[in-house]
């Protein structure tokens, strides 16, 4: 007899388990009502960009009146975005939140979650989509460029580093004119500036940019809080500034530019040249003279003095 009891109490837990599994395998396959679900990640109510708003995206797979909040970590509700409104099945929706609380004041930075509650349904489902609030604007804290003058041309730029106190993007104005921004959100790296105004090369001269950073959330610096460095622009670089010779020798200039050919200017002689170094022979009179190399409109002089002999 005990043997038969103990047989059919595992074939009774068999049966409880084989039950339970079936329930818990049928219970995965109901698919929730609501679908299509985008949250937006952040928000600054305060930033007057894109990003002022948070937009709640629900799709319904059945038709149903919604009732949408916004909670915040403790469960509690800030905000209704929706109350009682009636959704098609399958037609997308976009509940925007301002960041502002039911009161009409700004809510506190922190961390929210969208929930949605069907009338037919009778149920609220809390979102697992998290909407971050910050309205803390970042802080250039130190910014640097790596070299004073920028040989502007194809692939050529100048880097400029970065300090924040917070991972954010770099933005590079000159001016009111923002240049750049940069992709990654870090606290430090660099940013680069190849010479160019909304894709034109600018003219030769000293340039004195600012450095912004801008957060996930929109918030930028602003421009008191920026910080500056100058960076001049020249097509063309030769050295020496300044040459001694004799009438007639031979001088010898180094020339820097990213263009394959240069003109020269000497006194009445003149010419076109490839390579980094220009050999030419120096006046036969005595006097001081201004060498000119030019490309593409850029020039740079230098001044030669021709002595006696």
């Amino acid at each position: 007899m005990q043997r038969v009891l103990t047989t059919v109490t595992l074939l009774g837990l068999l049966v409880a388990t084989a039950a339970a599994f079936a329930i818990t395998e049928h219970l995965k396959q109901i698919k929730s009502p609501i679908a299509g679900t985008r949250v937006s990640k952040v928000l600054s109510p305060t930033c007057h960009c894109a990003t002022d708003k948070a937009n709640v995206r629900v799709r319904l797979r059945y038709r149903d009146h919604v009732t949408v909040t916004i909670v915040n970590a403790s469960g509690d509700t800030v905000a209704t975005l929706a109350t009682d409104e009636l959704l098609q099945r399958n037609k997308p929706h976009g509940f925007p939140w301002d960041g502002r609380t039911d009161a009409g004041a700004i809510a506190p930075d922190g961390t929210y979650h969208p929930e949605v509650h069907l009338a037919h349904a009778r149920h609220t489902y809390l979102l697992p989509n998290s909407i971050l609030l910050d309205t803390q604007i970042p802080k250039v804290l130190s910014a640097s460029r790596g070299k004073a003058v920028l040989l502007a041309g194809p692939g050529r730029s100048v880097a400029i580093a970065y300090a924040f106190n917070e991972a954010a993007h770099a933005v590079l104005y000159l001016g009111h004119r923002r240049l750049v921004v940069g992709r990654p959100t870090r606290t430090t790296g660099k940013v680069k500036w190849g010479g160019a105004i909304d894709g034109n090369a600018v003219s030769e001269g000293t340039y004195i940019l600012s450095v912004a950073a801008r957060d996930l959330a929109g918030n930028e610096t602003p421009v008191e809080g920026r910080k500056h460095v100058s960076v001049v622009v020249r097509y063309v670089l030769i050295s020496p500034r300044q040459i001694s010779v004799r009438s007639g020798g031979r001088l010898t200039v180094h020339v820097q530019t990213t263009a394959a050919r240069v003109t020269w200017r000497l006194a009445s002689r003149h010419g076109a040249k490839r390579g980094k170094v220009l050999r030419l022979h120096a006046p036969t009179t005595p006097g001081t003279y201004r060498l000119v190399v030019a490309e593409h409109g850029h020039s740079a002089a230098i001044l030669v003095r021709v002595r006696a002999k």
